[in-house]
């Protein structure tokens, strides 16, 4: 099996990487023109696999020296003056230690929310629901007009709870 040779990293480029990884500049443009390389150029280079690498683990790193530091910080505000911030400091840690209450309705946790339809009919003070159409579609035969029945179909896209 053979290898293919990769060039090595030019000065440029990791000078433009490191700019990126910083936040000295927020673009691959700004990171070019820092570099001194053209925009199509660094992202040409970018885009090899081997340099795309070396800018997702220098990122990797640079975000676990930030955890540290952003873990500090919520640390520090649990003794704020401030008993929102202290709450909500609170609420992270205790989030991360897998203690936290669910802040969604039990309905939204057990369905989904597809697009679809939800077709209801009405009969008098009653209603029922009839076909819920969200992402297979109901083959049945067509129903007598609305007029001569006395129901009233109301078909409206809707987000479906699954």
């Amino acid at each position: 099996m053979t290898r293919e040779k990769r060039k090595p990293i030019t000065a440029k480029v990791k000078k433009a990487i490191e700019a990126l990884v910083s936040g000295d500049v927020k673009t691959v443009a700004a990171a070019a023109r820092k570099a001194g390389l053209s925009r199509e150029h660094l992202s040409r280079e970018l885009g090899k696999p081997h340099i795309a690498e070396v800018l997702r683990n220098r990122t990797l790193r640079n975000l676990s020296i930030s955890a540290a530091r952003a873990g500090a910080v919520k640390t520090e505000l649990l003794d704020c003056d401030s008993a929102i911030v202290r709450d909500r400091a609170s609420s992270f840690v205790l989030g991360l230690a897998g203690i936290s209450p669910e802040n969604k309705p039990l309905l939204a946790q057990e369905r989904p929310r597809v697009p679809g339809f939800v077709i209801v009919v009405n009969t008098g003070n009653t209603s029922k629901v009839v076909a819920d159409v969200g992402k297979s579609a109901i083959e049945h035969e067509a129903p007598r007009a609305a007029e001569k029945s006395g129901l009233m179909i109301d078909v409206t896209p809707a987000v479906v709870d699954r």
